[in-house]
């Protein structure tokens, strides 16, 4: 049960950092056209420049995410040989985890990264002032 019950925190944590980068762009783009400051943050861009490119890295170098891998052990020690969780599990399963050809998931999360490089780009950054006072682009 202990194992079933890791095996399901580990999903939510996976679910997380998708829902991090994905509604982290999305909240980068609309707090630009409102105004918000703190979507230009260094440490909260950082991190999510740094979240996709480990995912775009990972899916180029062929590599099973770290979290799928973690969690598929877990369920094999709770005796579960698929999804056989609880209703959350189940369904945060079915969000996270599509059946495509690895060539789809290479070309969307590149895609996706471009997407995050681009916005950085667009949608700068504010660093503490430099030296002469005045504020990074």
């Amino acid at each position: 049960m202990a194992y079933r019950i890791f095996a399901d925190l580990v999903l939510l944590l996976h679910v997380t950092y998708v829902a991090f980068i994905v509604v982290g762009l999305a909240l980068i783009l609309i707090g630009a056209c409102r105004g918000w400051t703190w979507v230009r943050s260094p440490s909260f861009r950082i991190a999510h420049l740094l979240a996709i490119a480990f995912v775009v890295v990972q899916e180029w170098l062929g590599l099973t995410c770290p979290l799928t891998t973690l969690e598929m052990g877990l369920r094999a020690k709770a005796g579960d040989a698929s999804y056989t969780g609880g209703f959350i599990a189940h369904w945060l399963d079915a969000l996270l985890f599509y059946r495509a050809p690895p060539l789809v998931f290479l070309a969307a999360y590149t895609v996706f990264g471009l997407l995050v490089v681009a916005a950085w780009l667009v949608v700068r950054p504010r660093f503490v002032a430099d030296h002469d006072g005045a504020n990074a682009p």
